[in-house]
């Protein structure tokens, strides 16, 4: 289970406050756990979303407006030691998707001449919605001697590519969403200091308002282009189409990632200033809508099916049409990318852009002929370019008493 509610386990939360955790939002949560009706309209920011499930949160779980996404290499190759961080990230992740602390007491309750065990920006702050997803890179399971599936093997370059190495691949992935930046940032803090001696951050990227919704009860979000995103995305709702899409099934393996999925992340640097020199009906021609409504061209209203037949309005080469599962053999992903402004580039330009993330079965057969087609043909690659590209794998969600990766280095 991976939506979204208030429902998380009143005996792990007591087991906490006993030891003396400090829980953030704590009226909020006592309150629930004390028997106290939910609100009709509950503040979104004191939401819980439940930590175990049949697949990790953060995938499907209704997208929420902010992300901290971290990439990490280990430090070791002794497989007991990293068996050791995943357990220790596992306790505090679910910790904190509570609104606790990562540890108990662990900003202000412990010895004051040691360090604290928790950072302490995120006291007195709700859960905000804050899932976390872990996801293993390839090169982890060179590390550790274990076969990589092949859907994991290297993503070929892409015309116009300009990856940065520093901005791509990693052993392991944490991706924290939450409603609230300040709880998102604070949850890969603690997990990175946690990883010290093991694990180091090889790179991170912030995020801000989401340009995919993930549920059919979000509307749709818009892009630094102006132009709404991800409106034909997959929902959560599509169970059938989530299971032909986006879960790996067992007989496709390995045994340890059934029930998982697989994780691209590519980081596109977008030029906005040429872009904002472009016309309107230019903008509106290489994206294949309408800016206002979202429409396809041609059609009326946002959802609305987009003729993409030879003789339709809209061209050749537009986003809209070369992205279309109609145009793919009926490939489809989901996706839960994010805006992100990193500064200047020292240029005088913005280096801004979008941080694209997507979860499907089988990057080679889904990711690649799409970004394929677009590097090929699409207009819109004028003004952006691809920066940063990595693939993880994401194992399924976890049994109670289970921990991140069990499967994979116990199996």
């Amino acid at each position: 289970m991976t939506t979204t509610s208030r429902g998380f386990s009143r005996r792990r939360l007591l087991g906490w406050t006993g030891a003396g955790a400090a829980v953030a939002g704590v009226g909020a949560v006592a309150g629930f756990a004390a028997g106290a009706a939910e609100p009709d309209a509950p503040d979104p920011a004191g939401l819980v979303v439940p930590f175990r499930g049949v697949h990790q949160a953060g995938i499907t779980t209704p997208a929420q407006d902010r992300l901290h996404f971290v990439a990490l290499d280990l430090t070791t190759t002794d497989r007991a030691a990293v068996a050791s961080l995943l357990r220790r990230w596992t306790t505090a992740a679910e910790r904190m998707t509570v609104g606790a602390e990562a540890a108990p007491g662990g900003a202000v309750n412990r010895n004051p001449e040691a360090p604290p065990s928790d950072t302490g920006e995120a006291l007195g702050l709700p859960a905000a919605s804050l899932t976390i997803t872990l996801g293993i890179g390839g090169s982890l399971l060179d590390k550790l001697g274990i076969p990589r599936p092949p859907e994991m093997a290297e993503l070929p370059p892409f015309t116009g590519d300009q990856i940065d190495p520093a901005l791509s691949g990693g052993d392991l992935c944490l991706q924290a969403c939450a409603d609230d930046p300040q709880v998102a940032v604070h949850a890969v803090r603690n997990l990175v200091r946690t990883g010290f001696g093991t694990a180091a951050v090889r790179w991170s990227q912030l995020g801000f308002g989401r340009t995919s919704s993930t549920s059919t009860t979000q509307q749709t979000h818009r892009n630094l282009f102006g132009f709404k995103d991800g409106t034909n995305n997959l929902k959560a709702e599509d169970g059938a189409l989530l299971d032909e899409h986006v879960w790996v099934p067992p007989a496709q393996g390995p045994a340890w990632l059934a029930g998982g999925t697989y994780l691209v992340a590519r980081r596109i640097r977008m030029h906005v200033e040429t872009w904002d020199r472009t016309s309107l009906a230019e903008q509106e021609s290489l994206t294949g809508r309408t800016k206002g409504e979202g429409a396809p061209i041609g059609q009326p209203r946002e959802f609305d099916l987009p003729d993409l037949a030879p003789t339709s309005p809209i061209g050749e080469d537009a986003h809209i049409r070369l992205a279309s599962a109609q145009n793919l053999g009926g490939v489809r992903i989901m996706r839960r990318g994010y805006n992100f402004v990193d500064g200047s580039d020292g240029s005088g330009h913005l280096n801004a852009g979008l941080f694209f993330v997507a979860f499907m079965r089988d990057p080679h057969r889904q990711f690649v002929p799409m970004q394929s087609a677009l590097a090929r043909r699409d207009k819109m690659m004028e003004y952006i370019e691809h920066t940063g590209s990595a693939v993880f794998a994401v194992p399924p969600g976890l049994a109670e008493g289970a921990y991140w990766g069990q499967t994979l280095l116990e199996g």
